[in-house]
Formats: C-alpha cells, sequence, structure tokens
C-alpha cells in the first residue's frame, strides 16, 4: 500500500468514526492500566464486566493494595489467567505506590517495567491515556496489517514499527483504535465482511469475499492467506 493510499485508507475510517477509542471501560490512568493488564486473552466485554464493581471500590494503586490478591480474584474470577492477573495488578499496585507516589509513569519504556505490562499493554496506555503516537498491535492489527498490505510483518514488533513509519500524521494518534476495531468487527479473521469494507479497494488480500454469507472457495481462500 502506497502513502496517498494508506492516507486514504485512515481518511475514510476517521469519515466513520471521528473520534476512537477503547472499549475498555475505566475512569482514570490506573484503571485503565489494570483493565488493559486484565484483557490479555480475554475480551474487552468480559473485562468490563468484571471490573465494573471493582472499580467502584478501588480507584489507586493503594486501594488496591490493601484490597489484596484474594480480594481483587473475587472481583475477576471470570476472566481468563484471572490467578496470574491478580499477583501481576497487586505487584504493579505496591510498585507504583512505592516507587512513583500512586501515580501511571508516562513513559512506556517505565511502563514495561511492571509485572504483566508488555510492549502492547504500554502502548495502549500511553496512547489513551497520554495521547502518544504508539500503536499496540494485539492479533486484530497484526491479521489486518498484514491481510491488507498496510503493513506486513512477522511479528507484532514488526508490524508496529512498519505502522509508526507509514501511517500520517492527522491518524497517528487514532490509529490503532481504527484498525482494531476495523479489525473486530468486519476484518474478522473468520469471515471477513469484504461485502461491507470502507477499504475494499484499497486492500491487498486477493481473497475478498464480496457477498454476504458467502462461503466456499472465498472462505478456503481466506484460510490460506491468513493472517
Amino acid at each position: 500500500m502506497n502513502r496517498d493510499q494508506t492516507f486514504e485508507f485512515f481518511r475514510r475510517l476517521a469519515e466513520l468514526n471521528l473520534s476512537p477509542e477503547t472499549e475498555l471501560e475505566f475512569g482514570n490512568t490506573y484503571q485503565l492500566l489494570v483493565a488493559v493488564v486484565l484483557s490479555a486473552q480475554a475480551t474487552d466485554v468480559g473485562v468490563n464486566k468484571a471490573t465494573r464493581a471493582l472499580f467502584r471500590e478501588v480507584t489507586t494503586p493503594a486501594q488496591m493494595v490493601a484490597l489484596g490478591e484474594e480480594g481483587l480474584k473475587a472481583h475477576i474470577r471470570t476472566i481468563g489467567l484471572f490467578n496470574a492477573k491478580a499477583r501481576n495488578v497487586i505487584a504493579l499496585s505496591e510498585i507504583l505506590v512505592r516507587d512513583f507516589g500512586g501515580e501511571v509513569p508516562a513513559d512506556r519504556d517505565v511502563l514495561t517495567t511492571l509485572p504483566g505490562v508488555g510492549r502492547k499493554t504500554a502502548n495502549v496506555v500511553m496512547n489513551c491515556a497520554f495521547g502518544a503516537e504508539t500503536f499496540a498491535v494485539d492479533t486484530h492489527i497484526f491479521r489486518l496489517g498484514n491481510r491488507t498490505g498496510l503493513a506486513r510483518g512477522k511479528t507484532p514488533l514488526a508490524v508496529e514499527k512498519k505502522l509508526d513509519k507509514a501511517v500520517p500524521g492527522p491518524f497517528r494518534v487514532g490509529a490503532h483504535h481504527w484498525l482494531i476495531l476495523h479489525g473486530r468487527y468486519i476484518c474478522k479473521a473468520r469471515g471477513p465482511e469484504c461485502w461491507r469494507c470502507p477499504v475494499v479497494d484499497l486492500c491487498g488480500w486477493k481473497s475478498k469475499i464480496m457477498e454476504k454469507g458467502a462461503k466456499g472457495a472465498s472462505t478456503k481462500g481466506a484460510k490460506r492467506k491468513k493472517p
């Protein structure tokens, strides 16, 4: 995808959704960090269900530490890997209280030193909380980057770096939200809805599915062309 096509790709997505946001629910930066940590290998819908009551009770790292690991587990048992996630959330909360005055640092490298916080999580926090031009490559963005030709790469980091080079200025802050939402609801892993895609003519994927409910050859092609 060339520079002009990339600009048009994001222009169309932006036209349909001027202010894209994460679908995770949170009230402050600390709650955002916790929600993103909990969202690993889980859906935003499932995380939101688990955190609504939790976030009414806990708004700061100190309150999370006071709640304790078992208290946190009671809130998040419906989320996958909840035992490990509870340990990480309590541990990172203790570090925030001890080393950062209870505040979430606005530094990606520092964030990735916290338990349970990888590069993708740090990128989400930097973007959503601090307006940084970061690209959090989840499974949706990895698939979409490769499938469309927007940013092909063999690893999430490779796709992230290509997006960083390719995404034009006006769209850099919102880019990863537009891509996640597009991958979640239109450019799906199975049965991508190319027939209603606003950027289908810019997409480099050869096995497009141009009819609603189409199966057979197109679907087989989709499987061959993963991600």
